[in-house]
């Protein structure tokens, strides 16, 4: 009898360890990701599922027109941001252009030391055509020189985006 209680004490003993490890192994596994995946969220909740490519966006941004406009998510570097509030960012699309982000309804603001960093953004992306008026402003809001603001003369063709929810990748 002492022989099948030490021989049920042993084998539940080997199982309760096989079951401990394998929990163990799935938390590492779980905080890698968690890890690997870690953002700051700033405006709507949002997720990183299905987030185009900025060179994908690229693709669908040189098919549109001025006023069109398509609901997107996507993940790019921010290569500028608003110094004065960080209110608007832009963003590069991997091909020599640059998307100008601003946030819908200026309901939330970027932290203006992320140039180099990358994001995720969901909202609409569309073609825009910028006044000179508001390309001098964000001329100045970048810090850019009275002679370089001076420079600007023409309407110019751009691709905008207004995102309702940002991730910033840690």
């Amino acid at each position: 009898m002492k022989r099948i209680l030490f021989a049920i004490m042993l084998v539940s003993l080997v199982y309760s360890c096989k079951n401990e490890s394998k929990e163990t192994a799935d938390a590492t596994v779980e905080s890698k990701e968690k890890q690997e995946a870690s953002y700051s969220s700033f405006g709507m909740e949002i997720t990183d599922a299905d987030a185009l490519t900025a060179k994908r966006m690229a693709e669908h941004y040189k098919s549109m027109t001025v006023g069109d406009s398509i609901d997107a998510k996507m993940m790019a570097k921010v290569e500028e941001v608003c110094q004065a509030k960080g209110c608007w960012m832009k963003v590069d699309l991997g091909n020599g252009d640059q998307a100008m982000v601003k946030f819908k309804d200026y309901g939330f603001f970027m932290p203006k030391d992320i140039a180099g960093r990358e994001v995720i953004m969901n909202g609409k992306a569309f073609v825009n055509e910028v006044s000179v008026e508001e390309q001098r402003h964000y001329a100045e809001d970048a810090g850019e020189s009275a002679e370089e603001i001076a420079k600007i003369t023409e309407p110019k063709k751009t691709y905008s985006f207004l995102a309702d929810g940002v991730l910033l990748k840690e």
